[in-house]
């Protein structure tokens, strides 16, 4: 039967699919057809990604063909995606440009010759003419004349805004000019039209290894070869520049390439304002990165790419490698002509990002994978913080800029100019108050122990600061606009960069220009994004002020954060350009709190949801709720008692008898890095790890992501060295390996623990978020709201001036006075991170694993407690298998015996 006549076929599925695997396909295959918002649930290890696959792509087949048929389906696709941002080379803004914008922009170039860089002069005479005397055009070349010929490039073109009408300004708009400035070497007459597809699915994921196991996933299917496939990355991950990748972190990574970019356009056009290019030979560009230098290369690494089908991350910066062309660039070039778009997160979720990359969801397919945290982390990425260093950074560069440039700029950069140091200033004096003054009101500051530290942290509504800080009168939307189209932010550090080499720096500013925060263009992005954030609603988010302090040890860093709270704005800008929109995952409830915070307009009964079980027979997993110890302790991992000496010792005793009835590889996940290390010091000064390593070796998450994959590689060769070791053959004493993890962490999201590598998963206690973190405790109030309105007037949880001292018993007293909601949302947390940590030992049908719930909040017969029992909040394929209580450790030890006991002997 046909697909569209309710009975879907998915031949592209490799081999004949499970039971749940076809139902999750036809779900997925009718929730496209209904469009709007659906939520997918299936348990890590059931083939999901696959399932999602074979099911959306067998659609978007199944509607072209119907339309190519006549069949009339929705509404006609509209190409409104954007050409790009100001962050690409000039060429890849002329890549693909529909005709009739070509037409356009001629038109444009027509009528408006003084946008030419050609006819600048001429155009800024003309105007002259027109609105001054002769005398006073004069006057002003003279001025410009006097600047040195070193210094000139760093003079701002003038600047003209809409309702600002300077008869002898030049507009800077680059809307305007970026069909005119190209600086590339090669004739851009031979690029070729695309017509972008219909129907088009992004599909995005958390991290970059997710994103590459989807990729080996479409493989394996007839799509890989049916259709386009384009991969997104970062260009921390994708830059092949060695200069550089050699910065290291992501930021520098950027700044630079931007820069690299910038530089590139500013050589290939010296004469900025009138009579500045005087004596200045315009020179053919030949900076900016050496990797976008020739187009053809570019056109070959597009034609390549295509060729060899679906290539992950690793593949594109090979690739790009090879050619010796940029593979960032050159994937972003091959979006329009895409069947599939594979993205992370960020690219797809944060608004500037779509924008920059020109992604076009109207009418399209949006899949969000491991969207369990989808809410918390679409919200993250609208946060922005500044720190007092950068504060101090920027506002010296603008303040020296400006004393260098004020008689030599027009009015307007005059006074967008005194407007930013008028900014940081007020900002500055935020930081630098010693005390509390009208920024907190009547609320006051609560001492802390130490004499050495006053807490500081206080939050805000985005009004209430704006006022006290008296800059209410400010319209940063104009600012926010001017920093964009001016090209401010490039010239003044531009030129504190020549002053920081040709000056001598005294070893406080050479340490603040080279920290990592230090760097000018830095804090000038951390300016602007904080001052985009104070154009959100004020209900949207809070500010948060911490001033410096200091304490024993360091002096803590100043700072002032936006916090975004609301998701809801922000997600429905996806739903309402998209067709549909998937939210897949191996746990997605409680649904109702993703409701509420993403798409509250949506009715409990429009919104589409589906789950499946377990692939696995219950008798491949053996979850325990372990109360007590070897030695008879209770097991309390409560903050307040999971550092005592005797808990950890109890701890490590467990593990001591694991290694020897558990085969293979234990990994053990721990609630944070800090509490994992005390442990670790303290099985290491008491002896326990000795007699730990005697039996399996171990292994401990590193804290930098970039190190977790050599870790877990040699992890896993000592693993399947083991597995390939003859059994009749006396082994040596190791049996295996432990995997020392931490919960949230890279190991905890998205990483194959499968068969040998997670034949045991121990989680220590519940790793519920510190109560002391403010961002949470703002979140919580947040949420407070969203069924009681009136909520606010709790003077608990009061929306004023809010002083908070960074007290765990403080935070505690605000969880206790909140509603349920707030409370569940707080628990929520912590169970989400349990079960996506727990998920990672079960990977296929044949895989069996045992997992041990190691705290007395687990079990069944537990005391009197604030929150609700964690065991709920368990997957439903844990829950029914759950041995929730026993008498004593050796119970514990019997059962994990005998199951691996039958699983030897099948």
């Amino acid at each position: 039967m046909d697909a569209s006549e309710g009975n879907p076929k998915f031949s592209a599925f490799p081999f004949k699919p499970y039971s749940i695997q076809f139902d999750f396909m036809n779900a997925l295959y009718h929730s496209l057809n209904h469009g709007g918002v659906s939520m997918l649930e299936s348990p890590t290890g059931t083939g999901k990604t696959m399932s999602v696959i074979c099911s959306a792509l067998q659609w978007v087949v199944d509607r072209r063909r119907q339309q190519e048929a006549g069949f009339v389906w929705g509404k006609d696709q509209v190409n409104d995606g954007g050409l790009g941002s100001d962050d690409e080379p000039d060429w890849m803004r002329n890549f693909d440009v529909n005709k009739d914008d070509q037409v356009k922009e001629e038109k444009i170039k027509n009528k408006k010759d003084k946008f030419g860089y050609n006819s600048k002069k001429k155009n800024n005479k003309n105007s002259c003419k027109e609105s001054l005397t002769a005398k006073g055009c004069e006057s002003l070349e003279k001025k410009i004349e006097t600047v040195d010929v070193s210094d000139k490039e760093f003079l701002l073109e003038e600047y003209e805004s809409e309702d600002e009408d300077d008869p002898c300004c030049v507009s800077s708009k680059r809307r305007a000019t970026k069909s005119i400035l190209t600086s590339s070497s090669e004739d851009d007459s031979d690029e070729e039209e695309v017509e972008e597809k219909k129907f088009k699915v992004y599909f995005c994921s958390r991290t970059h290894s997710q994103l590459s196991q989807f990729i080996k996933e479409l493989r394996k299917t007839v799509f890989a070869s049916e259709m386009d496939v384009v991969s997104l990355g970062s260009r921390k991950n994708l830059c092949i520049n060695e200069e550089v990748i050699a910065l290291g972190n992501s930021t520098r990574v950027n700044e630079r390439c931007l820069e690299l970019q910038q530089k590139k356009k500013n050589k290939a056009s010296k004469i900025k304002n009138l009579k500045v290019g005087a004596g200045v030979h315009r020179k053919k560009a030949s900076s900016g990165c050496p990797m976008l230098r020739k187009r053809s290369l570019q056109r070959e690494f597009r034609n390549e790419a295509s060729q060899r089908g679906p290539l992950d991350i690793e593949d594109l910066a090979s690739l790009g490698r090879t050619l010796g062309t940029c593979p960032y660039y050159g994937s972003r070039s091959m979006v329009l002509k895409a069947d599939l778009v594979v993205l992370p997160y960020q690219s797809l979720l944060s608004k500037s990002s779509r924008e920059a990359l020109g992604l076009n969801l109207k009418s399209n397919i949006v899949i969000i994978d491991e969207a369990h945290n989808l809410a918390d982390s679409l919200i993250s990425m609208y946060d922005s913080k500044i720190t007092l260093s950068q504060l101090e950074n920027a506002h010296c560069h603008l303040e020296r800029y400006f004393m260098r440039f004020r008689n030599l700029l027009g009015p307007a950069n005059r006074r967008y100019i005194q407007t930013l140091m008028v900014l940081t200033q007020a900002f500055l004096r935020v930081l630098h108050s010693e005390k509390d003054g009208n920024l907190v009101g009547s609320c006051h500051y609560i001492e802390q122990a130490s004499e050495e530290t006053r807490a500081s942290d206080f939050t805000m509504a985005i009004n209430d600061f704006i006022f006290e800080l008296n800059v209410d009168n400010i319209n940063l939307f104009k600012l926010l606009k001017y920093i964009k189209e001016s090209n401010v932010m490039h010239k003044v550090n531009g030129y504190g960069e020549k002053l920081s080499t040709t000056e001598k720096m005294s070893a406080h500013n050479k340490t603040r220009e080279n920290g990592e925060e230090g760097s000018c263009q830095s804090a000038f992005q951390a300016l602007a994004n904080m001052l985009q954030s104070l154009t959100n609603n004020d209900s949207d988010g809070r500010i948060i002020i911490s001033r410096s302090r200091p304490t024993s040890l360091t002096k803590h860093q100043g700072y002032i954060k936006y916090v975004m709270l609301s998701g809801e704005k922000l997600f429905s800008e996806i739903v309402d350009q998209a067709h549909a929109v998937l939210l897949v995952g191996g746990t997605l409830q409680p649904i109702e709190e993703t409701r509420e915070r993403l798409f509250p307009w949506l009715l409990p009964n429009q919104l589409h949801f589906f789950s499946c079980g377990h692939i696995v027979p219950p008798d491949s997993i053996m979850p325990i709720a372990v109360s007590r110890g070897p030695s008879g302790r209770s097991f309390d991992f409560s903050y307040s008692s999971r550092s005592s000496p005797d808990m950890m010792r109890e701890l490590g005793l467990l593990l001591c008898n694991l290694v020897n009835v558990v085969p293979e590889g234990i990994v053990v996940f721990f609630p944070s890095f800090d509490y994992e290390g005390k442990v670790y010091e303290n099985w290491k000064s008491s002896g326990i790890l000795e007699r730990i390593t005697k039996k399996k070796r171990v292994f401990r998450e590193p804290r930098n992501n970039m190190d977790v994959e050599s870790v877990l590689k040699e992890y896993k060769d000592v693993i399947c060295t083991l597995s390939s070791t003859n059994p009749g053959v006396n082994q040596a004493s190791h049996t295996g390996a432990i995997l020392l993890a931490v919960v949230g962490a890279k190991l905890s999201e998205g990483i194959n623990l499968s068969d040998g590598m997670g034949r045991c998963i121990i989680m220590v206690g519940l790793p519920y978020a510190s109560p002391s973190d403010i961002e949470l405790l703002e979140r919580i109030k947040h949420i407070e709201g969203f069924r009681n309105s009136k909520s606010t007037e709790n003077p608990r949880l009061s929306t004023c001036n809010d002083i908070y001292h960074g007290d765990v018993r403080g935070g505690f007293d605000i969880l206790r006075s909140c509603s349920n909601r707030g409370k569940e949302y707080y628990e929520n947390l912590c169970m989400k991170a349990v079960n996506q940590s727990i998920g990672r030992a079960i990977r296929h049908i044949n895989d069996y694993a045992a997992i041990l719930l190691v705290d007395t909040r687990y079990a069944s017969d537990s005391s009197k407690r604030s929150f609700s029992h964690p065991v709920t909040k368990l997957p439903q394929w844990i829950k029914d298998c759950l041995v929730s209580s026993t008498n004593n450790y050796g119970e514990v030890h019997r059962l994990v015996h005998q199951f691996f006991k039958s699983k030897k002997t099948c």
